[in-house]
C-alpha cells in the first residue's frame, strides 16, 4: 500500500494541475471505486460537474481536493469552460470550501495526469476533464489495478486544534473521513509530546502503535522498518518500555526516513506506485531492512531476519535490534 511519501508525490504533482482548475466532465467507468461515495454515480457526476478544485491536501495517506462552493454560476449555463473559471475565482477566494473530492489509492490506485487528447489509460476506473487556467486542458485518470482505492465527495468538518487540516491547506477542515485519522509526522500541528504521552500508555508493541493510524498516520510497513532499524528498536518492543529519549530518537528518525523518501520519489518495487506523470521512485535502492532478508546488516554485517508479523513481514537485524 501506498505510504505518506508515495500519497505526498501525488500531492505535490497534482496541486499545481488542479489548484483552480475547473471540472469540465465526468465519467465512472467503474462504479467499485465510487464504494465509500453516499450515493450512486449519478450523484457523484453531478455533484463534480463544473465545479472548481481549491487545492490538494494530505494528511497521512488521505488525499483531498478541496471543492469551490456551489454558486448561482453553477445555475445557468457557461459560454466555456474558460469563462467559467474566470467568473467563479473572485467566489473562491471568499467563500470556504464545504466539500472536498477524498482519495484514497488503496493497494494499488493511481492518479495520472493527461493531455486531453491521449487515451484512457489501461485500468482507468474513473476520469475527471478539468480545465486549468494557466495550463488549459487536462484529464485527471483514476487508475486503480486491485480496485482497493476509491473517490468520494465528502462534507469538510472543522479540526479539533484549530490547525490547517494537512499538508497543502490553509483552511483548519479536514473531510468527516479522514477526520480520525491522526496528524502524520511531517505535518507542522504534530504535537511530539502528546505522541509520547500516548504511546506511554498503549499496552502493545512499538511496531503495532506506529502503523495504527489513530495514533500516528502515514507510516506502514516499509517505513516503520526502516525507523525501527535507524533507531535500533526491536519492532515487538512494548511501548511502555520506551524511555522518553528513545522515543523521541524513533520520532526523529521517522522523520528522517520519510524525509528522505520524499526526495527520491517514494519507494517502488514495481509499477504500481508512480507520480502523476507516471514515473517510479527509486527510494527502494535505499532500504536498509525491508525486503532485505538474507543480506548483511549495514551497520554490523550480520543477517537481516524477516519474521511474520500482523500477515505480513518485519525485517530487523537481531543483533542491532535486541528485545529489550
Amino acid at each position: 500500500m501506498p505510504e505518506l511519501p508515495e500519497v505526498e508525490v501525488v500531492r505535490a504533482g497534482l496541486a499545481p494541475a488542479v489548484t483552480d482548475a475547473a471540472i469540465h466532465a465526468v465519467t465512472v467507468y467503474d462504479e467499485r471505486s465510487l464504494r465509500r461515495h453516499p450515493g450512486p454515480s449519478e450523484d457523484f457526476i453531478d455533484r463534480l460537474r463544473e465545479r472548481s478544485i481549491l487545492g490538494a491536501v494530505r494528511r497521512g495517506k488521505f488525499l483531498w481536493l478541496p471543492l469551490a462552493p456551489v454558486s448561482p454560476v453553477e445555475e445557468r449555463a457557461p459560454a466555456s469552460v474558460s469563462s467559467l473559471v474566470e467568473e467563479r475565482a473572485p467566489a473562491s477566494v471568499s467563500k470556504p470550501a464545504v466539500e472536498a473530492l477524498v482519495l484514497h489509492l488503496g493497494m494499488s490506485g493511481q492518479v495520472l495526469l493527461r493531455d486531453r487528447d491521449q487515451p484512457d489509460d489501461r485500468l482507468t476506473r474513473i476520469r475527471l476533464d478539468i480545465e486549468h487556467p494557466a495550463h488549459g486542458p487536462l484529464r485527471l485518470n483514476f487508475v486503480d489495478q486491485r480496485i482497493f482505492g476509491s473517490m468520494a465527495i465528502d462534507s469538510l468538518l472543522p479540526t479539533p486544534d484549530g490547525a490547517a487540516g494537512g499538508l497543502g491547506a490553509d483552511s483548519a477542515t479536514v473531510p468527516s473521513a479522514v477526520a480520525h485519522i491522526a496528524r502524520d509526522p511531517l505535518d507542522p500541528a504534530f504535537d511530539d509530546a502528546r505522541f509520547f504521552a500516548a504511546l506511554k500508555r498503549r499496552n502493545t508493541s512499538i511496531k503495532r502503535a506506529m502503523l495504527d493510524q489513530t495514533l500516528v498516520s502515514g507510516i506502514g510497513n516499509i517505513y516503520a522498518d526502516e525507523a525501527l532499524w535507524a533507531a535500533r528498536i526491536h519492532y515487538d518492543q512494548p511501548t511502555s518500555s520506551l524511555s522518553r529519549p528513545r522515543a523521541a530518537l524513533l520520532l526523529a528518525e521517522v522523520r528522517m526516513v520519510l524525509t528522505k523518501a520524499l526526495a527520491e520519489g517514494g519507494t517502488s518495487f514495481d509499477a504500481q506506485y508512480v507520480n502523476v506523470n507516471g514515473a517510479s521512485g527509486y527510494f527502494s535502492h535505499s532500504l536498509n531492512a525491508y525486503g532485505q532478508q538474507g543480506n548483511p546488516c549495514p551497520r554490523c554485517g550480520r543477517p537481516i531476519r524477516r519474521e511474520q508479523f500482523m500477515n505480513r513481514g518485519s525485517h530487523f537485524c537481531a543483533f542491532c535490534q535486541r528485545l529489550r
